[in-house]
């Protein structure tokens, strides 16, 4: 895994757990009790915007093209038309390519100087390209805290994650891109059994959205063979969360996560650079108000103040970032673990937008046995072959034969009667 740039730290943008456990569930609340606590008793749709492909003789009952990029004769960048017509062809591809949110920000300015390089100025917010400051000033200030624990390269790069014209030259436009990973299943919560985060049910998300990204990239080409493009998912230094909340995909959540009104905490995230200027959509307004049950729920204390999370005392950073044996875990952070083995929803589970989330029925997000119900007597029993076989095409890799012993080690110990 590789964490999302922002100062707050995703530890998984994904994530991971059951909208909203039943009352039955040690230490988690009802659906209700959540919506009543936050001030949402109503459930209510929030519609997907409905975008209509250009008008042309194509769309005629008698014609199916493959692709909405049929639809469209590639234009000159220079043309008048061009912003608007290719900005409802990429949404409509997008949509079509599997992508259940999409939203875009314009980048203003031609930057082909690294901002950090500017007469001796260290300041990347010269540039109108600039991710908003404010965000840019709390990752500042995360890293100064020391919250990133030993994932030194969250330093690197301060202008390329500032600035996204240090990653592509001339970028105009980022397309943000959300795809649910809300499945219908539910966890095993009997005794005996470990807890794995959401996002690592089914198959390694990043191979599903770069293919799709890379398609993107492509029809985007097909129409367009002067534009330049350039793709990632949780992989460059790009400050995700911060450019989709730009794109109107959602706001990022007290727990640090994008929360979207229609897709609650289950959006994995990737985004398209490109140097076409296209028509640029609202950004999304922050909606937690008062609400803190994030905060309330977090076993260990990770979430030390609204919009900032200390990574090193984060589950999620514990169970697959941090290497080392049980002594590298302090006791008091190992009792907060539980059955957790490979990340943590907790947080997540309780915002009160999931309630307006449906799941997802991508193939690639549904649940394996070791991944959904995996009993911790099983697991403490694989050996390194094993564990590559059973996991070779799941995130739950990250964490390392070894790494995973250690944390089923640790969630046997917890659940032993006191």
């Amino acid at each position: 895994m590789k964490p999302d740039d922002l100062a707050t730290y995703h530890f998984h943008k994904a994530a991971w757990s059951p909208p909203f456990p039943e009352p039955s569930t040690p230490g988690l609340r009802s659906r209700k009790a959540v919506a009543c606590s936050a001030g949402l008793t109503k459930r209510r749709r929030i519609g997907k915007q409905t975008l209509s492909a250009p008008a042309t003789d194509a769309n005629r009952s008698d014609v199916r093209p493959t692709s909405v990029f049929a639809l469209i004769v590639p234009l000159s960048t220079n043309s008048p038309s061009y912003p608007m017509s290719i900005t409802v062809a990429i949404k409509q591809e997008a949509h079509a390519l599997g992508f259940d949110a999409v939203g875009i920000t314009h980048v203003s300015g031609d930057h082909t100087q690294s901002a950090a390089g500017d007469q001796g100025n260290s300041s990347p917010f010269n540039s109108e390209a600039a991710v908003p400051q404010r965000l840019f000033d709390r990752l500042t200030e995360w890293l100064r805290r020391g919250y990133h624990g030993t994932m030194a390269w969250m330093e690197r790069a301060p202008d390329k994650r500032a600035d996204p014209c240090q990653v592509l030259p001339g970028c105009r436009s980022i397309i943000s891109l959300g795809t649910n990973y809300l499945t219908d299943h539910r966890a095993n919560e009997q005794p005996g059994y470990g807890r794995i985060a959401r996002y690592a049910w089914g198959k390694d998300y990043h191979k599903t959205l770069t293919k799709r990204l890379k398609q993107l990239e492509q029809r985007i080409s097909s129409l367009a063979p002067d534009a330049q493009t350039r793709s990632y998912s949780d992989t460059g230094p790009i400050m995700e969360k911060a450019w989709a909340e730009q794109a109107g995909l959602g706001w990022i959540g007290k727990h640090s996560n994008l929360v979207s009104a229609e897709h609650g905490s289950w959006l994995l995230l990737g985004e398209v650079l490109t140097t076409l200027e296209l028509e640029a959509d609202e950004p999304a307004t922050d909606l937690c108000g008062s609400c803190t049950l994030c905060i309330q729920a977090c076993p260990t204390g990770a979430i030390t103040e609204p919009y900032v999370v200390d990574a090193t005392r984060c589950i999620s950073y514990l169970t697959i970032e941090l290497r080392g044996d049980e002594a590298a875990i302090s006791q008091e952070l190992q009792g907060g673990m539980g059955n957790k083995i490979f990340g943590c929803d907790d947080c997540l589970d309780v915002c009160p937008f999931n309630l307006r989330a449906e799941p997802t029925q991508e193939p690639a997000f549904q649940p394996s046995r070791w991944s959904l119900a995996p009993h911790l007597n099983e697991l403490a029993q694989l050996d390194e072959q094993t564990f590559t076989t059973i996991f070779q095409h799941s995130p739950i890799r990250r964490a390392k034969h070894q790494g995973l012993l250690r944390n089923v080690a640790i969630a046997q110990r917890n659940l032993k009667p006191m």
